[in-house]
């Protein structure tokens, strides 16, 4: 099933099976755009509903069923919940799975690159196999300095993210920043194939939510 599928996606891009992950992972981020959408317009809400919210946490400090009762019910009125910007981050798992399943298929990228350096081989074996100073490596590099630069980016919208939705536990707010380099990572131990799909998704997203911040400002 693997093997099929992966040789229909490189049949459609024209036998380059990284231009193949490439138009992939934007099938995938064009196909949750509408939950991305919703989603940037819960964000919004919930930043004019957490003055009230911080009100009700600190009415309802000692009885936090009461409070996750009223705070479920101020959310009701807006048409939404406090869950529902989880949706598209779960919509997303099948897709990664489904990656990480190409990815580390034994035959499935089997002679198959990006400029050179193996689809199918993780940075070590690269290493390994070519020597640290070869264009292979130099190729890996690149992504990650790419994955590096994206997460970046991603945390300081998830810092701006955080100030907007008013007071959060020093605990979230020291996390929420750090979540976005999972994906660099990811990149370090996962094939370039992967790595290559987290990249494109990363960077979509990024600009997909500066995009929709913007628009529904």
């Amino acid at each position: 099933m693997i093997d099929s599928l992966v040789t229909f996606v490189i049949t459609v891009s024209g036998g380059h099976a990284a231009l193949g992950i490439v138009l992939f992972t934007l099938a995938v981020r064009l196909l949750l755009l509408p939950l991305n959408v919703r989603q940037a317009r819960t964000a919004k809400i919930r930043e004019r509903l957490a003055p009230k919210v911080l009100e009700l946490r600190k009415r309802y400090a000692r009885n936090p069923e009461r409070m996750s009762r009223e705070v479920s019910a101020l959310y009701a009125k807006e048409g939404t919940s406090p869950f529902a910007g989880i949706l598209p981050m779960l919509a997303q798992l099948p897709f990664l799975w489904l990656m990480y399943r190409v990815a580390t298929h034994p035959t499935a990228l089997a002679g198959h690159g990006l400029f050179g350096a193996p689809l199918g081989q993780q940075v070590a074996g690269v290493i390994a196999n070519y020597g640290l100073i070869s264009w292979p490596v130099l190729v890996f590099v690149l992504v990650i300095a790419l994955a590096m630069a994206v997460a970046w980016l991603s945390a300081r919208l998830s810092k701006k993210l955080a100030t907007q939705m008013g007071e959060q536990p020093p605990l979230v707010q020291k996390i929420m920043p750090l979540l976005p380099y999972g994906s660099v990572l990811a990149t370090l131990v996962l094939p370039l194939a992967a790595g290559l799909y987290l990249l494109v998704s990363t960077a979509w997203a990024v600009s997909e939510r500066a995009v929709l911040a913007a628009r529904t400002a």
